[in-house]
């Protein structure tokens, strides 16, 4: 299944996509819209043009497991989106992601103006990976 993950933000929205196979979550882009509803009509267009099966989004709940507001934008954010779409939309736990993107960033001596371009890309890779697993582990993958 062609599954597409988002890591909304205000500024900056991280996209990656997986094939069929499940295999491999790749980047596809950053999208530059601080328009809310823009944001939502790009990330719509993204996931046409992929032919996104699925589409998963970052849900950063608190560490202790509750709700803030950051989070009601991203569940507000995957209702949109899905008005706009064909197919589901999921939420999906986030926490961590952005931290664990700027640690590959590191490793990778990415740094400056190429590391804020590319770290919500990342965020995203690492949601559809942990995605991913999960649909593997439980037996929901096509594979």
């Amino acid at each position: 299944m062609i599954i597409m993950s988002v890591d909304f933000g205000d500024s900056r929205t991280g996209i990656a996509v997986c094939g069929k196979s499940e295999m491999i979550a790749s980047p596809v882009c950053v999208i530059q819209e601080k328009d809310f509803t823009r944001c939502i009509e790009k990330t719509a267009e993204l996931a046409r043009e992929h032919r996104a099966e699925e589409i998963v989004v970052g849900y950063p709940k608190n560490m202790n497991n509750t709700v803030g507001e950051r989070a009601e934008k991203c569940q507000l954010f995957s209702e949109e989106l899905a008005k706009l779409t064909d197919c589901p939309v999921r939420l999906w736990d986030e926490r961590c992601t952005t931290v664990s993107a700027h640690n590959y960033l590191n490793v990778t001596n990415t740094r400056g103006k190429k590391r804020k371009a590319v770290v919500d890309a990342v965020a995203a890779v690492i949601i559809l990976e942990s995605y991913l697993e999960y649909r593997k582990n439980s037996g929901q993958s096509t594979l």
